[in-house]
């Protein structure tokens, strides 16, 4: 006992030596924890459940030279991702890894090399680059390397397969340096179980590291199982109950292209209610439970990813909502006005008004309409054929600076364009073939139902670009003219 009391002591003792020397070598870095939320992907059992999956976003701890170990992040760091799967596949039966941040969403390190089109030939030059710069010493057997299912593939470019929402809450420095000591001490060995220890009870066991009785199951409605689902809700129930946690709710759709669209996790409940996969065994094996399924789904079930995003995208959202209510119980009205225009001008800044994305789509059905009669396009319909030729017959590249490039045979040769947001308009990138691919993706954003679209901010700069593309072509065919005309008849 006094063994057990003398350790705690000592390991308290080392975490608030860390802290102070953290605050020396970062002290810029802010903490936030997250439950991440993403998609089921249409393969194997997913297909029947539609749970989707469940990892742990942390704003300032970092892989530490591997995917293996924790650290403190640099100033210059975003945060990692820290994932628990059935079959990592790698050399060793690991429990976990660990990816950045920008690595789990985009593939890449740097986010503002994000790819504007989601291609499965893209996703996998991103995995094996990832494998070959990372994960060289713990992915070296077959199993890993060639296997399709291995699931250290699912932490590389998430976004490009699939939707993600992360549910965060801030942190302090000595919570995080406590989680690095904990999981850097503790055998990584895997013991999953898809019953009782599954990525759901792998983040309610980090989550809970940080705040205790925080997260739990929802037993009823998940017949028993901890899923992805009840972890974001219970979660964000409980830091809805906690004005100071700076809760917020951040979206990352899945990117276009031609990867199937994910659709939205569901309970077993929820599964059963909406799945017409369940209908039938449901009908012949339990038609006494169905009244009770549906009752439970509707009256304790019900949890929307998509409607928490539009009511606390910010911190300041969030914010603005607790005095809202509070200014409500007081009987402020002129409180109540002011303090609701402020929460709905902060919340559209993020996700937009259906009034915003109506404009959008109608100033870009007259571009559309430009492009095809200027030729650069011939009809909407002719995006979706483009998006399948590039990955069908392009070859994807990543050069020395993380860029993505597709290299593809046009009518007048060899092409290259660029695929991501630093250079699609770069010089090197094919000005017709770019402004094709922008109109592609932006005409997919504007299709997609809210769950699967970007959020405002984001799209206004795929936008901006968009016009950039727009005018370069304008600008192009004035010299075209230029040219034609200076040229004599004879």
């Amino acid at each position: 006992m006094e063994q057990s009391r003398a350790l705690k002591i000592a390991s308290g003792a080392a975490i608030g030596l860390l802290a102070v020397l953290a605050l020396t070598v970062c002290p810029s870095v802010r903490g936030d924890v997250g439950v991440v939320l993403n998609d089921p992907l249409d393969e194997g059992v997913a297909r029947i459940t539609a749970s989707g999956h469940s990892s742990v976003y942390l704003s300032r701890v970092c892989p530490d030279s591997s995917p293996l170990k924790l650290r403190l992040c640099r100033p210059d760091e975003e945060g990692s991702v820290i994932s628990n799967y059935q079959n990592y596949g790698e050399d060793a039966d690991y429990a976990w890894n660990v990816v950045p941040l920008s690595v789990y969403l985009y593939g890449v390190d740097d986010p503002s090399g994000r790819p504007l089109l989601g291609l499965r030939k893209v996703k996998g030059l991103l995995e094996q680059n990832y494998r070959a710069t990372a994960l060289a010493d713990y992915c070296s057997v077959p199993k890993c390397s060639d296997n399709k299912r291995a699931n250290w593939k699912d932490a590389v470019g998430a976004r490009l397969a699939r939707t993600v929402y992360i549910f965060i809450v801030k942190t302090t420095l000595e919570q995080d340096l406590e989680l690095i000591a904990k999981f850097n001490a503790v055998p990584n060995q895997s013991h999953f179980n898809p019953i009782t220890n599954n990525c759901a009870n792998f983040t309610k066991d980090v989550i809970e590291t940080f705040f205790p009785d925080s997260v739990h199951g929802d037993f009823v409605n998940d017949l028993g199982i901890t899923s992805p689902k009840a972890v974001a809700r219970s979660f964000t129930r409980y830091a809805l109950r906690h004005p100071d946690s700076e809760f917020r709710v951040e979206h990352y759709p899945q990117i276009p292209g031609d990867i199937k669209r994910t659709g939205p996790p569901r309970s077993g409940t929820e599964q059963m209610y909406h799945s017409k996969i369940w209908l039938p065994p449901m009908l012949a094996f339990a038609s006494h439970e169905m009244p009770f399924i549906f009752l439970s789904y509707n009256l304790t079930g019900r949890f929307s990813p998509e409607r928490e995003l539009a009511e606390y995208p910010t911190a300041r959202a969030t914010a603005l909502d607790h005095e809202w209510q509070r200014a409500k119980a007081e009987d402020d009205s002129e409180r109540v006005a002011q303090l609701k225009a402020q929460r709905d001008r902060e919340r559209a800044e993020v996700v937009g008004t259906p009034g915003e994305w109506a404009e959008y789509k109608k100033q870009f059905a007259a571009i559309l309409d430009e492009a095809t009669h200027d030729e650069v396009i011939s009809g909407r319909k002719s995006l979706e054929k483009f998006v399948r030729r590039l990955d069908r017959d392009g070859t994807p590249l990543l050069d020395a600076d993380e860029n993505l490039w597709v290299e593809i045979a046009d009518e007048s040769g060899p092409a290259r364009v660029g695929l991501n947001a630093k250079n699609v308009l770069s010089p090197q990138s094919d000005p017709r073939l770019a402004y094709e691919l922008l109109l592609a993706h932006i005409d997919m954003v504007l299709r997609s139902r809210a769950h699967s679209r970007e959020t405002m901010r984001e799209f206004r700069s795929d936008w901006s670009l968009l016009q950039m593309a727009r005018d370069g072509q304008a600008n192009l065919r004035l010299l075209n003219a230029k040219n034609s005309a200076a040229v004599p008849a004879f």
